[in-house]
């Protein structure tokens, strides 16, 4: 609602300039066009960036695009070596923002690289060819898992993780992946989605009474 009235108001302070070019002889005239011109404009393009950051953190954001939906889907996929499907129903992440929580460096939230990369991605979905399926451009890192899971009980006890001695260093220096087949290899199977039932089945549904 900001963003829309700080357009409105720029809109409307811009009027006077064009109806009445003259008025910007006097100090007052010349202070409306600043304002106008170069102020409010600022002002909103900021709290758009903001509003727009914001928006790209959510699941609905990641999913509108078409080639996005069966990863949006894979998070109500009913089985719990899905990692992203357990993470997102069983509330281990935020989900609305479940996307950006487990890929905080990803394309615009990323280095400069992703950032370009990101830039691509836009050019692809209007002008390119997207491709079938899509990959990662660097190995996931760690350090998306312990910024929630690091210190965490069920982290610390976690028998695979005590199996060997050394395994939380391997965890911790990126030497063994999180998502390495050993371990939580079963991420975003969107291939086989019609292999599994969907998160919430009909008999979880409220049942209404006459």
């Amino acid at each position: 609602m900001m963003l829309v009235a700080l357009i409105v108001v720029a809109f409307l302070a811009l009027i006077p300039l064009v109806l009445w070019p003259s008025v910007t002889a006097g100090r007052a005239g010349k202070l409306l066009a600043a304002l106008s011109i170069v102020v409010l404009p600022v002002v909103a393009g900021l709290v758009g960036l903001s509003t727009h950051m914001e928006r790209a953190k959510t699941v609905s954001f990641c999913i509108s695009c078409h080639v996005m939906e069966r990863y949006g889907q894979s998070l109500h996929v009913d089985d719990i070596g899905h990692i992203p499907a357990t993470h997102y129903q069983y509330n281990r992440v935020p989900r609305e923002t479940a996307c950006y929580t487990c890929h905080t460096d990803y394309t615009m939230f990323g280095d400069y690289n992703s950032k370009l990369r990101g830039l691509h991605h836009v050019w692809v979905q209007y002008l390119g060819t997207i491709p079938d399926k899509l990959h990662l451009y660097t190995p996931y890192r760690n350090r998306e898992c312990l910024h929630c899971h690091e210190g965490g009980r069920s982290f610390l006890d976690a028998v695979t993780h005590k199996s060997e001695p050394g395994r939380f260093a391997q965890i911790r220096n990126e030497s063994l992946s999180c998502v390495s087949k050993e371990c939580h290899g079963t991420t975003h199977d969107v291939t086989k989605l019609g292999d599994f039932p969907v998160w919430p089945p009909d008999a979880h549904k409220v049942e209404t009474h006459p």
